[in-house]
């Protein structure tokens, strides 16, 4: 069984899978980083999770162009 990354600084985010690193990232543009690692994904609310969905689903589709 893999052992899971934590993530506790920006830093960390290099060590994660592609996927992950963006919505990491994402987390950390918007300014929820320190609450995701604080308390979790979970944490967030419908509205900031959808936000942070929104925009990795536009960066894949600008991406795939």
């Amino acid at each position: 069984m893999k052992k899971k990354i934590e993530v506790k600084t920006p830093e960390d985010i290099e060590k994660l899978k592609t996927e992950e690193q963006e919505k990491w990232e994402i987390a950390l543009e918007l300014g929820l980083f320190d609450k995701v690692v604080d308390s979790g994904w979970r944490s967030l609310t419908a509205k900031e999770s959808g936000k942070i969905g929104g925009i990795l689903s536009s960066r894949k589709g600008k991406a795939k162009k």
